[in-house]
């Protein structure tokens, strides 16, 4: 039987990949050398923030079930209370993802025309 990561394994890997990517795009680690390679890092964060909206409105949709069923306590304050602020927060979460994808897209095309026009990276100068 095959086991698959749960939810919260899956967002973990997915923070330590951007980790990474923090890591790989310094300019020191010299693995950026040609425009086409942001270009191909932009196209993947803004397909990355596009489908996050679905994952938040999936998470509010489980709580809206766990509420519904009542099986849901606090440990101060009252538990719909705190799932209605839940719900509000990814709601926006999900409206800035959109926001971001808009502005990546907006980078994808303007890095779309560009070339490079240095020496030849493994050149000695």
């Amino acid at each position: 039987m095959t086991t698959h990561p749960t939810p919260a394994v899956l967002a973990d890997q997915a923070a330590e990949a951007v980790r990474s990517l923090n890591h790989a795009t310094q300019l020191l680690k010299g693995e950026l050398v040609y425009p086409s390679d942001a270009y191909e890092v932009v196209a993947s964060l803004k397909m990355l923030t596009q489908r996050l909206p679905q994952s938040f409105d999936q998470l509010s949709t489980f709580m809206d079930t766990l509420a519904m069923t009542g099986n849901v306590t606090a440990d101060y304050g009252d538990a719909d209370e705190h799932i209605g602020e839940t719900r509000s927060a990814l709601a926006s979460a999900a409206l800035i993802a959109l926001t971001l994808t808009e502005h990546l897209d907006r980078a994808h095309s303007a890095l779309a025309p560009l070339g490079y026009s240095g020496p030849a990276p493994d050149d000695d100068l």
